[in-house]
């Protein structure tokens, strides 16, 4: 649903400079079949007009979803930076001035407060960096662009359904270059199925109505299977030669093999600080960020759930270190 780490840390740090990629005879006829195509699923003239009425393909769209630089960033460097101590401040001081909503929201979906949080700073910095791209027009010279267009398009149609349903002025629909929008960085398809209207306006308001936001991340992650009861996982301590069934560390590491925490136990898996690992009965899985010579964490279900968010080992890593600053 998201557009990764990438996307994150370059969604907001351009402005969106109009140029015909293509001719601008076949984006116009490109955007008269699509019109059509959108008025068959019930959008407006009136809504079309105000959205693609003066769109053209966005050069720095291109650029971005072209030139996309190769991840090379560490898991220490990227811990750093994602989960960066200020962050962790901020956090702190926003579960406790949204704590009355962030209860009650919690109680409502069944995801930790401090979780909701966490995303909300991960995504968008506390909702400050939300994206500076007309997200029609971003979506649209995707779609017409050719290398993921059939995706795009049905983006592109998602976001002329929200517009249609009226929970944001087409002017103010900004997003990433790659069309997340709003302080929880949602895809069109994942609005339509997971944002929430919390304050009952009639509106969801994932741009500027934080219980919107909060409530809406909740309602997502409870959908990707949540639970309150658990944590994300721990760091933990692997045995000198460590192997299970004859198979060493890295090859448990296949985000396949899960063992409950007694078997792991048994193996002469350690917490990271050399105590036993908890007696409960959870299954859990081997994750090395770094391989088979770095950190080793142990991961429970709500990990998994955080990948449906972001399908970065990094990235629900990340998630699960500054969640811990904040219990």
């Amino acid at each position: 649903m998201k557009t990764g780490l990438r996307t994150f840390l370059m969604a907001f740090a351009f402005l969106a400079a109009p140029v015909a990629n293509a001719t601008e005879k076949s984006f116009a006829q490109w955007l008269v079949e699509l019109r059509q195509e959108a008025k068959s699923q019930g959008i407006s003239d009136r809504v079309l007009d105000a959205a693609l009425g003066n769109a053209a393909p966005i050069k720095r769209v291109i650029e971005l979803d072209r030139r996309q630089p190769e991840f090379t960033m560490s898991f220490e460097e990227y811990l750093g930076k994602i989960a960066s101590p200020t962050r962790a401040r901020i956090a702190a001081k926003k579960l406790v001035e949204h704590d009355k909503i962030l209860t009650e929201i919690s109680k409502k979906y069944g995801v930790q407060k401090r979780y909701i949080v966490t995303f909300w700073g991960v995504e968008t910095n506390f909702g400050q960096y939300l994206g500076s791209f007309n997200v029609p027009h971003a979506l649209a010279t995707l779609a017409h662009d050719g290398r993921r267009s059939s995706y795009f398009r049905k983006e592109l149609l998602n976001a002329l359904k929200i517009l249609e349903e009226g929970h944001i002025p087409p002017d103010q629909m900004k997003g990433s270059w790659a069309g997340a929008m709003g302080q929880s960085q949602f895809m069109p398809s994942s609005f339509l199925s997971y944002a929430v209207d919390w304050d009952g306006d009639g509106k969801r308001d994932i741009w500027g109505t934080k219980p919107d936001v909060f409530a809406s991340t909740a309602y997502y992650l409870a959908k990707a299977g949540w639970r309150d009861d658990i944590t994300w996982g721990r760091e933990v301590k692997l045995p000198v030669g460590f192997s299970m069934n004859g198979k060493p560390a890295d090859v448990l590491a296949d985000g396949k093999t899960r063992f409950k925490l007694p078997v792991w136990s048994k193996s002469g898996v350690l917490s990271v600080d050399g105590s036993a690992l908890p007696k409960r009965d959870l299954t859990a899985r081997l994750v090395l960020p770094a391989g088979a010579d770095g950190p080793a964490f142990l991961v429970y279900s709500n990990f998994d759930s955080i990948l449906d968010w972001n399908r970065s080992n990094y990235y629900a890593l990340a998630i699960g270190h500054l969640s811990d600053k904040l219990r």
